[in-house]
């Protein structure tokens, strides 16, 4: 590979990632537009400036098609269940149900933003956190924004070792680390993710109600961090796989008794402004105004309780999902190369798919469930009695909005499957490289780590892109690779924070397609602070 590592070529390189968030952010276009935009921009330097043929462009964009299958398959389901859950009163009676726990809005918005959130991704990522949590805490009271921000940014921590584990499995898989080095990445990669489940948490309670919530649940913040974070240290004694579900899943029991505590179990005193909340009485009274929804509080949890169940059996029983693994489905892809000699390999299966054991066959089956056991409930019939309203069908509201939520998906992994195949990837990272002295590249390993999860929209993508650049970086520079490996995995989960299919699927579920921009304005400030605070962790660990 001759990549020319110069500031012509890097400048060019890192053009689309800046165009994308210029268009999104400053310019307000929508996903769809700047993810087409995008594409062109890719295109058009891979040809022009990186010796690109139009055929590697081609098979480029074939790959991305195929990659964006993965998260519509999440998508698609996790849309059909929420108009389900909004046809049959199933958001109104999990709002009041979850009110009548505690009394303390911001109790019940960093249950459902952050501990939930959290517990989700342990189980079953893919964007399916921020698909469900969006809609439940906009049905709360929030402003849609801050309903898909707030998810987005909380379950960060659990993006490297959730999924049970994917991330760290597929690390494993692209770098060949000794014992010994692999337990250190494990260990130095939780210490980094302690602090940004920290740095989550504090935005939540921020995000709701600014410098007073702060004051008020500063205590709740600590105790739920520390069960999170610290809780990844025993947990990868047992199994690394387990790192994310266990401390998660802690978290998620410790609720019932803290929501018993007397300075969460009755309003907080004080919080006046309140940015996040769409409605002063929405969220005030367990029984609230309106329609009566026809389903118990147990009945409305009832999908996601299966969903968890579904999705932890279907991973922890190793020959169920072996099983379930067998039947894949993947496509043969030619070698391509470009002029500068960035060659990738012919694939007679490219990233096969397992359909039945893939996170988007659990939410089908669950939305399948419960359609089967809402309708012979006469629950779909009994909420629009309610609401004296005329249903226009499931079907009608999937489809308006998993269309418009689909093209920008499509879009952002066509342009990151050109950039890899052209070499624009590389040479971001190169060109940081050939620049940082040793503490600057510590200092900037886990940004590496950041723009590859804003290119695919993936912890697990950009660790398998990055990796084992990394590794090689760190040798060369005498840099402890365990560190290097571990700011990069820090860096791949801090960067799905503004990473845009992440965005696109918590805006079509909170029903603000178009919208996207407004949520980076959120989100980004936030990740360029964890980014940072993670960089000076990285020099200490290396130096100190």
């Amino acid at each position: 590979m001759e990549l020319p590592i110069d500031l012509l070529h890097w400048t060019l390189a890192v053009l689309p990632i800046a165009a994308l968030a210029f268009f999104m952010i400053q310019l307000r276009w929508t996903a769809q537009q700047a993810g087409a935009m995008g594409v062109i921009v890719v295109a058009v330097i891979a040809l022009a400036f990186f010796r690109t043929p139009a055929e590697t462009l081609g098979v480029a964009g074939a790959k991305g098609v195929w990659d964006a299958i993965f998260i519509l398959l999440v998508i698609w389901p996790a849309l059909l269940l929420y108009q389900f859950m909004v046809r049959s009163g199933g958001y109104e009676a999990m709002r009041r149900g979850i009110t009548a726990m505690s009394r303390n809005e911001l109790f019940i918005v960093v249950a459902l933003g952050w501990v939930f959130t959290s517990f989700l991704q342990s189980v079953d990522g893919f964007g399916t956190p921020i698909a469900i949590v969006a809609p439940l805490l906009v049905a709360f009271g929030l402003k849609p924004v801050y309903a898909v921000a707030i998810p987005i940014i909380a379950h960060v921590w659990a993006k490297f070792f959730g999924t049970l584990g994917v991330g760290w499995l597929a690390t494993l898989q692209v770098v060949d680390l000794d014992p010994g080095t692999a337990m250190a990445t494990a260990v130095e990669s939780s210490v980094m993710l302690t602090l940004t489940a920290l740095m989550g948490g504090l935005t939540v309670v921020w995000m709701y109600g600014r410098w007073a919530a702060v004051r008020h649940g500063w205590p709740l913040v600590l105790i739920l961090a520390g069960i999170q974070g610290l809780g990844q240290f025993p947990a990868l004694l047992v199994d690394p796989v387990l790192a994310a579900f266990l401390p998660a899943t802690a978290a998620l029991l410790a609720l019932w008794p803290l929501s018993r505590w007397k300075r969460f179990a009755e309003p907080a005193p004080g919080i006046v402004d309140r940015p996040a909340m769409a409605s002063e009485a929405l969220a005030s009274s367990a029984a609230g105004t309106g329609p009566q929804p026809p389903m118990s509080t147990a009945m409305a949890f009832f999908p996601y309780i299966l969903l968890s169940v579904i999705a932890v059996l279907t991973s922890v029983i190793t020959p169920l999902a072996d099983l379930l693994g067998r039947f894949t489905v993947g496509f043969p892809f030619p070698a391509v190369g470009t002029g500068y000699g960035v060659e990738t390999e012919a694939e007679s299966a490219f990233s096969a798919l397992a359909p039945l054991s893939h996170p988007g066959a659990g939410l089908l089956l669950t939305g399948l469930v419960t359609w089967l056991v809402f309708s012979a409930r006469g629950y779909f019939r009994s909420w629009q009695v309610q609401k004296e309203t005329q249903d226009p069908g499931a079907l009608r509201g999937l489809l308006a909005s998993a269309i418009p939520a689909s093209v920008p998906i499509v879009t952002f992994l066509v342009m990151a499957s050109m950039m890899n195949h052209s070499g624009q990837t590389a040479t971001m990272a190169l060109g940081i490289s050939a620049v940082a002295p040793a503490a600057v590249y510590a200092f900037l390993a886990n940004g590496i780590g950041v723009v590859g999860a804003f290119a695919t929209s993936s912890q697990t993508s950009s660790n398998v892109l990055f990796s084992a650049l990394q590794v090689n970086m760190a040798e060369l520079k005498g840099l402890p690779v365990s560190t290097v490996l571990a700011a990069q995995s820090a860096g791949a989960s801090i960067g799905n924070a503004v990473g845009p299919a992440n965005v696109v699927m918590g805006a079509s579920t909170a029903g603000i397609i178009g919208r996207e921009g407004d949520i980076l304005r959120k989100t980004l400030p936030w990740t360029l602070a964890a980014a940072a605070v993670t960089g000076i962790v990285t020099v200490v660990m290396v130096y100190v």
